[in-house]
């Protein structure tokens, strides 16, 4: 069997596994974390305090787990994802806000570069904004 052959078999099988499992893992990390927020158990509660700290934390934090659950719940069946896409604008500007409103906790020393473990997890994000991107522009693929 040539390479060529071998190398077409296995990129057709993680074209053919590829996004759903991208779709998958997002509304899992999204479901887990929302659950975490509603059973005020997340690491993140602090940071999201701190961040809005004009709403309050006894209605925010468990809204804003619901918020993630239901972007999560609509990542899971297909004809919700553009829904799941909608959501999850507001929600990823929000997570971005700690770079502004608390740099002393999101950046190390200087250079102003090196990020804390806060810092790490917000700029995470931006994969999980490339995975939104991905998904949502294959939400016609079934329809044309």
């Amino acid at each position: 069997m040539s390479f060529n052959k071998v190398d077409k078999e296995i990129t057709n099988f993680l074209k053919k596994i590829g996004l759903p499992l991208l779709r998958y893992s997002l509304a899992v990390i999204f479901i887990w974390f929302g659950i975490l927020k509603i059973f005020d158990a997340s690491p993140a509660i602090s940071i999201v305090t701190n961040t809005v700290y004009w709403f309050d934390k006894s209605w925010f934090v468990p809204f804003l787990g619901c918020w993630e659950l239901i972007i999560g719940l609509c990542l899971l069946y297909k004809p919700l994802i553009r829904i799941a896409v909608l959501l999850l604008i507001p929600l990823i500007l929000g997570t971005f806000l700690p770079l502004i409103i608390l740099p002393k906790v999101v950046y190390g020393n200087i250079p102003v570069l090196t990020l804390t473990i806060e810092g790490q997890y917000i700029i995470k994000n931006l994969v999980l904004i490339a995975a939104a991107l991905v998904i949502g522009s294959h939400v016609r693929d079934e329809e044309d």
